[in-house]
Order: structure tokens, then sequence, then C-alpha cells
């Protein structure tokens, strides 16, 4: 008997959307694969085992010779960076592939990472699943909440249902924040929605040489670690692998890759980055220029392309200054290397499926970038410091650029090279409006089932589709249940008609694309879009700290023929008015069924995380503990046993070398040190403390000021700027206890650094109306 929960998506709206509610795709689910588990029994029951006949229940099992899948998505990369698009950075795997398989060269995300992976591994469109920004800053509306429907299954719990082993490695970025704790519920996780295994993160980035894992449902520890997670995953990936082919040859499996690369931070060892030391110096105009004439002599972009001129606030390369291009070229070198990295590893699976007699049985979708290249970098590039004011200043950048890449830093390029990297589209990531930010390659690779080679599909394409087309590819059903969920049609289109006919139609024919008030339709070649600023400091030339967002009323529609313009450069808005006017009614329709009103700014009506009064970490913890740190007084009291020996390790700590703070004795001293990126402030006692309980209290009475207790006698304080340059990522990243899980806060101890005593409970109160700072009143 399925017992059914209660689904966010079928709970009634209690609130009010102004501009429409979602109507229901009119696209057929196809009939369910489950058996029906009251069947009766076929045998005969004798009284004894020789009178009787003996049946098993069938097991599901997948059609016969059915392919395993292999769906591999990348992380902020452009149209132009790969050497299988016509980019300058070496990518030998991604050309193999491409080489043997199909290239489709018009194929869009959603422009975001969120919203690509919901569409992608439920073939819906991202607002109709919650997903219409990122998880974390979901809202209360069906659109925005952050929360993916059980209606509408996954690509995992589909071919589960029809006899898979299903597994998932990587980024997975799919679940509101408050959810990816110990404390569950785990029914979002990725195994929760289908996959029987997962190795990866759960939010949208993590450090790659000190990233923080999930192993199916528990936060691991694997330090001190001594491999990129590119190394990480495809070594797990290779084993689910060899593990269920040894088992079950026959049966086939669906492996879903998302390695996180190349999402900042960009790190990688040098000697991938030192390979491309010198061949970026003519900088990101020369690049935009050689790759867009390289793409069209490839047949990429069409003969009617023109390269569209660099977006404002771009300075021209030939117009910076000596030490911002070696600071900017090196940047890029070490996203470079990261890129091939990533190919190589990648590399690497495809090796093993080669080695054991699978690749020709397996479908390998690559969907070169979840959007374009990334614009957080800003105009000068950063090393992801709390400091911001300092870390990005380009006389700091230089003096720490042989740090670019390590685990020191946590960079990610300048906006120069993110245009540069989308070439030959304007704009980038997060741009709903524009190519630059939602046109992204695909391969697809199936040497069984596809004969042709090495050749380009021009067809319209969309990431809703890829599920529906291996579906279609694999030969397998859509239960119509799952779980005791009835599912809800798909949006995406199945273009498997394309694989061995370059002339085969476009059946996607229309798509609308929205994030953060920014938005676009696409009908047949045509294409009206807005450009929406975000609402943040910095956003494309604003240099105004009072920034306010553009009313929407103000915002100004533009119009294109891809066909004949596909880079966007000529504006026919006012010369084909009926042709806008049609589009925009079309968006408000597409809009009203896909649950995208209501248009917000970015960040516009996310609730405040709930600062807890109290906290209590109790003795015993394991995980990372998330505590959302408030903006008034906050006192931290932590409880410890001092062991017969010198005490040594890491009390607590909380973020890493870009930003953090760490408690910790080193050589029988507490040492208590902040550290903003920029720079280290560490306050440390005189006295060594004598074996047994003692009480260690940190006051933060404003956020200008620290003070350090020992069992009520105060040993320190310090005054600084502001202190959300260390307590911030407490409410990201995590509080760890005993020693320094991840990213090390600083240097002066060599991480993990485990504490020899014992921390019995660290309790922090938060919105304390007075802290204590009396000493006399503390004894």
């Amino acid at each position: 008997m399925n017992i059914k929960g209660i689904s966010n998506k079928l709970k009634p709206v209690t609130g009010r959307i102004i501009m429409g509610m979602a109507i229901n795709c009119l696209i057929p689910i196809i009939s369910s694969a489950q058996q029906d588990p009251l069947k009766p029994f076929t045998g005969k029951i004798g009284n004894t085992l020789e009178g009787t006949e003996q049946v098993w229940p069938e097991r599901v099992k997948a059609p016969k010779g059915a392919p395993n899948i292999v769906w591999i998505l990348l992380d902020d990369v452009g149209f132009g960076a790969t050497s299988a698009f016509g980019g300058l950075i070496e990518t030998p795997t991604f050309e193999y592939l491409a080489n043997n398989g199909l290239r489709y060269t018009n194929f869009h995300t959603t422009g975001l990472c969120s919203p690509t992976r919901a569409s992608l591994l439920t073939g819906r469109n991202s607002h109709s699943v919650g997903m219409g920004h990122h998880a974390e800053l979901g809202i209360g509306t069906p659109g925005y909440n952050g929360d993916i429907p059980f209606e509408a299954g996954s690509v995992a719990e589909i071919f589960k249902e029809n006899g898979y082993n299903t597994f998932a490695l990587g980024k997975w970025h799919g679940q509101v924040s408050k959810d990816q704790t110990v404390s569950g519920p785990f029914n979002r996780w990725p195994t929760g929605r289908g996959f029987e295994h997962f190795y990866g993160f759960l939010g949208g980035a993590t450090d790659q040489w000190h990233p923080t894992l999930v192993e199916e449902n528990n936060f691991i520890d694997i330090e001190p670690n001594t491999k990129h997670l590119n190394q990480l995953l495809a070594d797990k990936a290779i084993a689910y692998i060899a593990n269920q082919k040894s088992a079950n040859p026959d049966k086939p499996f669906f492996l879903y890759l998302a390695p996180g690369a190349t999402h900042s931070p960009h790190q990688v060892a040098k000697e991938w980055s030192d390979k491309y030391n010198g061949k970026f110096d003519k900088g990101w105009d020369a690049y935009r220029e050689a790759v867009y004439k390289r793409q069209k002599e490839l047949g990429y972009i069409s003969k009617n392309a023109t390269l569209p001129p660099r977006q404002n606030g771009i300075k021209a390369w030939n117009s910076l200054t000596p030490e911002e291009q070696k600071v900017f070229t090196r940047f890029i070198e070490v996203y470079a290397g990261f890129l091939s990295y990533t190919d190589y590893e990648i590399g690497r699976v495809v090796d093993y499926l080669k080695q054991i007699d699978q690749l020709d049985n397996t479908a390998i979708f690559l969907v070169v970038g979840d959007n374009g290249g990334s614009k957080e970098g800003t105009y000068t590039g950063t090393l992801g410091t709390a400091d911001k004011s300092k870390g990005d200043d380009i006389s700091h950048l230089l003096a720490n650029i042989d740090k670019i890449g390590t685990e020191l830093t946590s960079p990610n390029y300048p906006l120069g090279w993110s245009q540069a990297m989308n070439t030959p589209f304007r704009y980038w990531k997060s741009d709903a409006n524009s190519e630059g930010g939602t046109h992204n390659p695909l391969i697809v690779h199936y040497p069984k089932g596809i004969k042709e080679k090495g050749v380009i599909r021009a067809q319209y394409g969309h990431v809703t589709d890829i599920l529906p087309t291996t579906i279609e590819l694999a030969g397998i059903k859509v239960p119509e249940v799952i779980n005791g969920y009835k599912q809800l049609p798909f949006h995406g289109t199945a273009f498997n008609h394309t694989f061995e006919n370059d002339q085969a139609d476009t059946k996607h024919t229309v798509q609308y694309f929205e994030l953060h008030g920014g938005r676009s339709i696409y009908k047949d070649g045509w294409k009206a879009s807005v450009y929406h600023p975000r609402n943040t400091f910095g956003e494309n030339g604003n240099t105004d700290p009072n920034f306010s967002p553009r009313p929407f009323s103000e915002d100004k529609w533009e119009l294109y023929n891809l066909i004949d313009d596909p880079t966007e450069i000529k504006d026919l808005a006012t010369k084909y008015p009926d042709k806008l006017n049609e589009l925009k009614a079309l968006f408000d329709t597409e809009a009203r069924k896909n649950n995208v009103y209501p248009l917000r700014d970015y960040r516009a009506g996310v609730p405040e995380p709930e600062v807890r009064k109290k906290s209590v970490i109790f003795q015993g913890t394991t995980d990372k503990t998330k505590v959302n740190i408030g903006k008034k007084a906050l006192q931290i009291t932590v409880h410890v046993e001092i062991p017969n020996e010198v005490p040594q390790g890491v009390v607590f700590a909380s973020g890493g070398y870009t930003g953090g703070n760490a408690l910790f004795f080193l050589n029988g001293k507490l040492h208590y040190t902040l550290n903003d990126g920029v720079k280290e402030i560490t306050l440390i006692a005189d006295k060594q403390l004598p074996p047994g309980k003692a009480t260690i209290r940190i006051e933060y009475p404003d956020l200008t000021s620290v003070s350090v207790y020992i069992n009520n006698e105060k040993v320190g304080s310090q005054n600084f700027k502001s202190r959300n340059s260390y307590l911030s990522s407490a409410a990201s990243e995590g509080i760890s206890v005993g020693k320094d899980l991840n990213v090390p806060v600083t240097k002066i101890y060599k991480a993990p650094a485990p504490f020899n005593g014992l921390v019995s409970k660290i309790v922090i109160d938060q919105a304390v109306e007075e802290v204590s700072s009396n000493e006399e009143k503390d004894k």
C-alpha cells in the first residue's frame, strides 16, 4: 500500500500572486512502469514443498540492450571557452566525444546554476518546479520556494523504476539551505530523489582542495586531503561503475556527473595552470577575435554572426597598466588550467568505460556549462577575501599573484575574461535576456545508437529536452505515479529525430527565460528580451553603493531575429512593434503557466535567516554545525577539559583562509585568530591552563571589537573594522568542533589539528541585551 505524503505542489497557495498561477502543460506522460504489488500468486501452494510450485515475483528490468547513460554537467563555462567549440583552452576529451558524436550549437540553459539543474533533472521548466532562482534565495511563492515537488519526478526516480542503477556525483544545489543539515529532512537530498548513491556537495560551490563532502546522507571528513575534487569525483565514478558491472554486467546504470568545475573557486595544481603561461598575454580582445574567427571557420556559429563590442565597463586590453595585465593574465591561466584538468579527469571516466568495453553502449550527454561565464569576479578579478575593500585592490592582487589557484585563495577571473569565454555572445551568467548567459554547447556521444560522427546540429534546444530525449533513447517508460505522487507532464521536447538528420525540424519552438527580473522569450527564431539590472553594488558598471533597482515598468524590451543576427546586435523593436507586442504577450502567457510571477529584484523578498538567541553545540558533534550570526551583541562560551599533557589543537573553527575565526591551543597557550583574507589578528593568552575543566568566553559587544576570557579573566581584546569579515562564514560553511575541517582558518597550525582535550559544549548567545565587559563583575 502506498502511503502518500503531502507535497508542496499540491498544497493550496495561501498567499497572493498578483500576475497568475500555474497551468499544467498538455504534453502526455508515458504509461506507468510500476508493477502491481497485489498481483496474485500464479504458482501452486501444497501442504509440503514437494507439492508446491514455486514462483518468484518478477523484478523490474531495463529493456534488453538498454544503454548505460552518463550525464555530465559543467559549471560556469561559456560557449567560447573549450577547444571543442572553437575556444583556446585545450579540452581533448570533449573534442574526442564531439568528433565521434554530435555537436549541438544552438542549445540553451536557464542561465543560472540551480534553475538549470532543476530543469535538467526533471525535464520541466525551472519556475514550474519551484526553482526560479537559487534554492537558498527562495521566497514564499510557487515559482521560487526552492522545493522541487515530488510530482516532478527526477531522472533518477524514473530510471530506477525502469531497472537502472542510479548514481550522482558532484554538485547538487537543489534544495533550500535549512534542509542541508544532519537533521534533514532528507527526502530532497539526492538519495531522496532516486539516486542510490551520492558523493558530492549540496551547495552551489565548494573548495577544490578542501571540499565539504557528503556521501549518501552523511557529511564526511577526508582531511588531511591530498587530492583535487575533480580526482575524487572521477575515482568514485570509476568505483561505482566497476562495482556495478562486476556485480551485474547486464544491468545498465545512470550516472550524473556534475563536478562543480569551473565554478569559483578556480583552483588547480600549478602544473596545469603553468601549461598556459604566456598563452593569454595578448589579452581578452585578441582572444575574442581569434575564437570568433575559429568558430566561423569550423561552422560553430553562422556566417552572418557579428562579434559584439566589449560590454560597458570592460576596458580595452591595451589600455590596462602592465600590473593589471599581469594579474588578469594569471587569473585566466589558472582558469584555463582548471578547465583542462576537468577535461582530463572526465577523460579518465571515458577511458575506463572504453577499457571495460562499455563505451560503445553508453550514451553520454555533455552539457558544457549550466550557464555562461561567471560575472562574480567583478572588473578586477577576486581572491575571494572577506575584506572586499582591500582584497581586490590591484596592488594586493599583484602581491598575492602566486597564490591564485592554491588553497590559500578562492579566486574568480575578471569580467573581461568572462565575456571572452562567452564568445561570440553578449553578457554573461545570470542574464536571462542574453545568449551569453543561456547559450551553452551540448555534445551527444553514443556509438552504438548514433551513426553520425563529428557533425553539427543547429536545431534550437533547451536543457528541459535532455530528459525526454534520454528516455526515448533508452526505450523506457515514465511511471504515471512515482512514490505515490501522480506525475506532471514534461515541458521539454525530445530531439532524437535530429540524431541522423541535420535538416530535421526544430520541435522546441517556444521558450521563456527569467532571472531576478531579467527576462526573454524565444519563438521560431525571434527573441524579445529585457535586461533588468541586479540591485547589487558593482553590477555591470554600477559604482553607487546607494543604488536602488530600476522599476520593472521602466524596463525597455528589445527584439532580435536570431536567424539573421545570432549575437543580438540589431535591436528591431522599433522596426517591428507588432512582432514585439506578440512576443511580450507570449511571455506573459508562459510566465503565468510556469509560476514566473511575481517578478522580483535580486534577493528581494528573501526572508532573513533565523537567529536563535541561544545555540548549543554538544559534545560528540562531528559534523559542521551552521549557526546564523546576527548583528547584535554576541557571546561564545566554550566548556573544555584541558588534558594532562600540553594542550594542542583546534577547539573550534569557522571559515577558512579567505575569512574566518579559530580558537586553538599552540604549545599550551590559547590562541584566537581572526582572518579576513588580507590580514590576520591573533590574541594569545600569556598563561597556560592547568589540566581539568575550564571555560573560555569570547565576547563581541558590538560589530567592531572582541574580548577573550579564560575562567572569567580577560586575556585579550581587539578592535577591527567589521566582525562580518570573520563571523559571516559561520552562517554559511558552519562551525567545526575539536578540529578545523575543510579549509583552514590559518597556517599557524597544520590542519585539521585535532584538539587533544575535550570540548564539552559550545554555547552561542546572540542578540544578548547586555554582554558583560566589566572585569570586576566577571571575577
